[in-house]
């Protein structure tokens, strides 16, 4: 019998309320017991449990951290997906060898300005970066894995960068109109986040 070969992993686009650099500050003082800081950040919606001062939450950073940006629905419904049709599954699971659309885009394309290959690589792996000491705010428990965002005022500048065209497609891309898919698909998700006002999380869901 043949080896068994995984499935990519899936990738999801989420609606985000808050920008994580405005909370890991706050999320470091409450793992020192602290909360002040945090509790002032985060708005009406959020679930986050209740935290008691002097102690550290119960949960790791990565998931506090998910819980505290997500923009969460009237009464902690979650999130309306950004997309929820065809350009959620295109993006969600792209025919590459990791399954990450982002990273094949970065890959596979050249621009003159680089403007988008930097606001890609923030949504990629933006908070694969971000530590704050033993704090990991990029995994956690349960499968939690935050891949990168993009702020409010960052979603319509990756999408004027896209749609200027001051890129190109290398020669070398395995997957002939694979980029091209890669960003139409991502432009359905960045109309929706700048009509809706909020920021974009890419996850990882092995």
């Amino acid at each position: 019998m043949g080896r068994y070969i995984p499935p990519p992993a899936f990738h999801t686009f989420d609606p985000i309320a808050k920008s994580p650099s405005d909370l890991l500050e706050g999320i470091a003082s409450s793992f020192e017991g602290s909360h002040e800081g945090l509790l002032g950040m985060i708005n009406e919606k959020s679930i986050l449990p209740d935290l008691v001062e002097g102690r550290a939450p119960e949960m790791d950073a990565a998931t506090i951290l998910l819980i505290c940006i997500l923009d969460w629905q009237e009464g902690g419904g979650a999130p309306r997906p950004l997309d929820s049709g065809h350009s959620r599954e295109r993006l969600g699971r792209f025919p590459s060898n990791d399954g990450n659309a982002v990273e094949y885009i970065l890959h596979y394309t050249k621009e003159d300005d680089g403007e988008m290959h930097s606001l890609l690589r923030k949504l990629g792996s933006g908070l694969q970066e971000s530590r704050d000491g033993p704090l990991d705010f990029s995994k956690g428990a349960g499968g939690v894995e935050l891949l990168g965002w993009l702020g409010i005022e960052e979603v319509p500048r990756l999408r004027k960068a896209i749609e200027k065209g001051s890129w190109t497609v290398l020669s070398s891309e395995p997957h002939d109109g694979g980029v091209q898919d890669a960003l139409r698909h991502l432009l359905v998700i960045l109309r929706a986040a700048g009509r809706r006002r909020c920021g974009v999380l890419m996850r990882r869901h092995s």
